[in-house]
């Protein structure tokens, strides 16, 4: 791809390959600005659930943070493995998975400058896990995976096969009804711009119109029937406010936008059995 072109933003269908390519080059190209960008607000061992700031400590979304020690909990999109370190911290014993090598690197960085105990770390695709049925107690995703994949239900069903039945998996994505809006921080994102029930995947792609980044819009009933799909029960879904301390923006995502409309939304799920 030549550096000096600007990718081409459109809509524009995405199979389940080209998604995980584009997903898996966009991270390796972007890991170091981002975690240079969010570095601060993630922390090296913070588990945050969007840009809110909704910390797990205080949401106990995964359960009792009591109950997490000794726990095997699979972090499926892990980046830099923030929330997998919290979950180390806590007794819990966590395997943080991601598609991007350079995030995966971003995560041995972070992990020589703390006293705490190597996390385990695999650079996997969501979609086919490398573990055995029924390996894990708990697992979860911070806008990991699932806002990337074309096949939502393939990734819930590889990680309900993981989990052993009863087991909780807790996820968070873009919150639905944003797609209806412009991603822009200020008043100009205030307003609908776009069909709420257009799924039509968002498309960043070179200037052989090869993608480079793809995001898919999945409505708040499609998700909840994707949980349902995959052999999940869903027993929450969490819509964090903002915050008055919060005064940062994050891409599209800022107090102004953050009072009026959600940002995040978060499905807890439990394994059938």
């Amino acid at each position: 791809m030549n550096q000096d072109y600007e990718p081409e933003a459109t809509r524009r269908d995405a199979s389940d390959t080209e998604s995980s390519r584009a997903s898996r080059g966009w991270w390796d190209r972007n890991a170091d600005e981002y975690q240079s960008e969010h570095g601060a607000f993630l922390g090296d061992d913070r588990f945050v659930w969007g840009p809110e700031g909704l910390d797990e400590a205080d949401a106990g979304l995964l359960g009792p943070v009591e109950g997490l020690k000794g726990q095997r909990v699979l972090e499926v999109g892990a980046g830099a493995a923030q929330c997998s370190r919290w979950l180390a911290a806590q007794g819990a014993r966590p395997v943080a998975l991601d598609l991007s090598h350079r995030q995966l690197q971003h995560a041995l960085r972070i992990a020589e400058g703390t006293d705490g105990d190597a996390t385990a770390l695999v650079e996997a695709d969501a979609g086919a896990l490398p573990f055995r049925d029924g390996s894990f107690d708990l697992a979860c995703s911070a806008y990991g995976a699932l806002p990337f994949v074309a096949d939502p239900v393939r990734v819930l069903r590889e990680v309900r096969r993981v989990l052993r039945p009863g087991g909780r998996f807790v996820f968070s994505v873009t919150h639905p009804i944003r797609w209806a809006f412009p991603d822009e921080p200020g008043p100009e994102g205030l307003s609908v711009a776009a069909s709420y029930f257009d799924r039509t995947p968002y498309v960043e792609q070179d200037e052989t119109g090869r993608a480079v980044y793809v995001e898919h819009h999945r409505t708040l009933g499609d998700r909840v029937r994707d949980v349902v799909a995959g052999g999940f029960r869903l027993v929450d879904l969490v819509e964090p406010e903002w915050p008055e301390g919060n005064t940062q923006e994050w891409g599209g995502w800022s107090p102004l936008r953050g009072h009026l409309i959600p940002g995040t939304a978060i499905f807890v799920c439990v394994a059938e059995g």
